[in-house]
């Protein structure tokens, strides 16, 4: 059965209460939000778009991928991430170590290992320890891929800027992010979409 995201809500503006009426009300302007994974791609082209994204706004991260689908041809990802096209991929805006990263994500993938099914079952630690064996993924990939492709409700991606600092805004900088997300378990993936919805809201947070 999915957690109910209504008690989930009230629960958390109860735990904020012993930590910082700011988090309160950011729960409260944020309302109940929505947790909504899409596994409807294969993993590798899921895992080769957050490496495209990394260190770039949502803005330009959606314009190199557009630039990289109409490269592609129709072709699919998995053959079109070779080499022989790391040129073209360069040129549609892509790092030389993103391109070596999403040529190694495909090759893996080319060879049966990129199975979405073997990971999913695997705790957000062995996925992690899984992932990020291969060159340029990361545990800010990991994570993401965790939460939005895979589903983990309890994921704390400690990594991701805007949602530390948010946390931090919201409560206190003189206390880890990681040890006030563990408050939040076993929904800290929750969490960490509550932070990204408040940042949305309110844009000039500092």
């Amino acid at each position: 059965m999915q957690p109910n995201p209504d008690e989930i809500h009230h629960r958390f503006i109860e735990i904020a209460g012993g930590l910082s009426p700011d988090l309160v009300q950011a729960f409260q302007k944020t309302g109940p939000v929505q947790f909504q994974p899409d596994d409807s791609l294969p993993l590798a082209h899921r895992l080769c778009r957050s490496v495209a994204g990394q260190q770039l706004s949502v803005i330009a991260a959606r314009t190199i991928w557009q630039r990289v689908l109409e490269a592609a041809s129709g072709t699919d990802l998995v053959a079109f991430f070779t080499e022989e096209n790391a040129e073209i991929m360069r040129n549609c805006g892509l790092s030389n170590a993103k391109v070596r990263a999403m040529c190694g994500i495909a090759k893996e993938a080319r060879a049966g290992n990129m199975e979405a099914d073997d990971l999913r079952i695997l705790s957000h630690k062995e996925r992690s320890k899984e992932l990020t064996r291969l060159w340029g993924v990361g545990q800010w990939t990991v994570d993401m891929i965790s939460i939005f492709y895979f589903g983990d409700e309890d994921v704390w991606p400690d990594g991701d800027l805007a949602v530390r600092k948010t946390l931090e805004h919201l409560t206190s900088k003189r206390r880890k992010t990681i040890l006030t997300a563990e408050r939040f378990a076993p929904h800290r993936s929750r969490l960490a979409l509550y932070m990204w919805e408040y940042k949305n809201a309110v844009p000039d947070l500092s």
